[in-house]
């Protein structure tokens, strides 16, 4: 009898490798996948920048011909530079692990080793909160350029009620936090009710209102009795001890980390909920993500509009309050104006996080520890705090630019329908 040849049949580990390698290919162009290629990018970036404006490597790259171990001198002097300002940013933004060690093997100088996290933390704290203020309003289709100024008329407000009103702790401080958020929102309302009853586009009504809260600003600390006694300068009156937001660990631990990391995990909590369980959020998604559907299923686009603005500006309020009352204590002319201000830092968190509380919270983390790391790298190795900027700059380039990042690892994009516009998705 002859034997009838059978193909064997594959094998279950040959599937399950070929599954998990389907699976990686899927992860490696998930959102999440493509912000830690941008990051490592980032940092490539900001590596080529070390590389490109440091005398000491530069001077190695130029002599790798005197000598035959000239190109490998080079080489050890890039590494040690660029190691060398890495490492100080990230023992100066989370954690050095040779303290940490002395720390854990001896209960001493734990003041010094957690000071860069908790420095960080201090940090994220008000982004976070402004941040998931932003993205509210970008997952609903409104771009809320104004977060800085509701920001500071927050913290005007919440710092007034704070330093002017007296009262026990209990009722002082969650009172304290109310008005800051209030401030915010009054700031909201304003851009929210034109856009919604004028049509003004709120992009240019938000920025110049920004200018208008820096004039308040500017009055307040000037020419009120918020303004501190005996003072001509523009500087506030001291926020009580029963309204401040006290260091997590007591003062005598000498950190700064404070109780505001605990009103920042609850509006990270509230935004998700609001988002993802409450009708309302459901509303504002719908609305930002087909507004013609919303209309037709009878969701009023004024009220969402309106409500936008209100609870993203109050958010925005309640960080500047969070500010005042957990470091600064009081208010100066210059309060949160410095710089790029942090409703615009914000924005570009809110684009990193993808509009989402989970994408923000590591977000903010991100910028702070670079923030908090650049001024330790520049202590440390003598390179300029700008880079910091420069490595946030670039991974904010690559995130908004996924197109570019799969071509630079080679990823295969998933197929799709038809073409869509580059500038569809914040909410997304």
């Amino acid at each position: 009898m002859s034997e009838v040849a059978t193909e064997p049949a594959p094998s279950a580990p040959s599937s399950a490798a070929s599954a998990a390698r389907r699976r990686w290919r899927l992860n490696s162009r998930s959102p999440i996948m493509i912000t830690f290629y941008a990051l490592l990018l980032g940092l490539v970036v900001g590596a080529l920048v070390i590389i490109t404006t440091t005398p000491a490597v530069l001077d190695a790259w130029r002599g790798i011909f005197h000598s035959g171990g000239g190109i490998f001198h080079a080489l050890k002097v890039t590494w040690d530079n660029v190691g060398a300002a890495y490492r100080a940013m990230f023992n100066g933004s989370v954690v050095n692990p040779v303290s940490l060690w002395h720390s854990v093997t001896t209960g001493q100088n734990w003041e010094a080793t957690l000071t860069p996290l908790s420095e960080t933390l201090t940090y994220a704290t008000p982004l976070i909160i402004t941040s998931l203020g932003v993205g509210i309003a970008f997952q609903t289709g409104l771009f809320n350029i104004g977060a800085n100024g509701q920001a500071v008329l927050g913290g005007v407000a919440g710092a007034m009620f704070g330093s002017m009103v007296h009262m026990p702790m209990f009722f002082h401080l969650p009172l304290t936090l109310l008005c800051g958020f209030a401030g915010g929102a009054i700031a909201g309302l304003v851009p929210g009710v034109l856009k919604a009853y004028t049509g003004a586009h709120e992009v240019i009504v938000t920025i110049m209102f920004n200018y208008v809260i820096y004039a308040f600003l500017l009055f307040s600390v000037l020419s009120t009795p918020f303004q501190l006694p005996g003072q001509q300068n523009d500087i506030s009156r001291t926020i009580d001890p029963s309204a401040q937001l006290h260091p997590l660990f007591g003062v005598a631990s000498g950190l700064r980390v404070n109780y505001g990391v605990v009103v920042a995990a609850l509006v990270v909590a509230f935004a998700w909920w609001f988002l993802e369980r409450s009708s309302m959020g459901f509303d504002f998604r719908v609305t930002g993500a087909n507004p013609a559907a919303a209309k037709a299923s009878g969701i009023n686009a004024k009220a969402v509009i309106i409500l936008v603005f209100v609870i993203s500006g109050g958010l925005s309020g309640l960080a500047g309050i969070v500010q005042a009352a957990s470091t600064t204590h009081y208010i100066d002319g210059g309060f949160l104006i410095g710089s790029a201000g942090i409703g615009f830092t914000a924005i570009t968190v809110a684009l990193l996080g993808r509009n989402k509380p989970g994408g923000i919270v590591w977000a903010s983390l991100l910028f702070a520890a670079l923030g908090v790391g650049g001024r330790a790298m520049q202590g440390a190795t003598g390179i300029p705090l700008d880079l910091a900027s420069v490595i946030q700059s670039a991974i904010v380039l690559f995130v908004a630019t996924p197109v570019l990042v799969k071509e630079i690892f080679r990823l295969k994009s998933a197929p799709v329908a038809k073409l869509e516009l580059a500038t569809k998705g914040w909410g997304a």
